[in-house]
């Protein structure tokens, strides 16, 4: 356990960054499982919705540095890949 005060006070900061980043990852893996259920049923309309969502989520964790920029651009272009080729 730290005795400094100022380390005290970034083990408190790096859980509450550590909570939130979980939160936003077990989110992303909802989403992207939402959009393969859909790609996998084979409803395009709604496949389209969920990969507008996934594209918005992941570019939104990689503003806020949970994801890196790359690999939300990564995944994205994946996903847009998958959803052409089945149309």
């Amino acid at each position: 356990m730290a005795n400094i005060k100022s380390a005290k006070k970034r083990i408190l900061v790096i859980n509450k960054k550590t909570a939130r980043n979980r939160r936003i990852k077990s989110h992303l893996k909802a989403i992207l499982k939402n959009f393969e259920s859909a790609m996998h049923a084979g409803d395009v309309s709604t496949a389209k919705e969920k990969l507008a969502l996934a594209e918005k989520r992941l570019m939104q964790a990689a503003a806020k540095g949970t994801i890196h920029k790359n690999a939300a651009s990564r995944k994205i272009s994946r996903l847009t890949k998958r959803f052409n080729k089945a149309q």
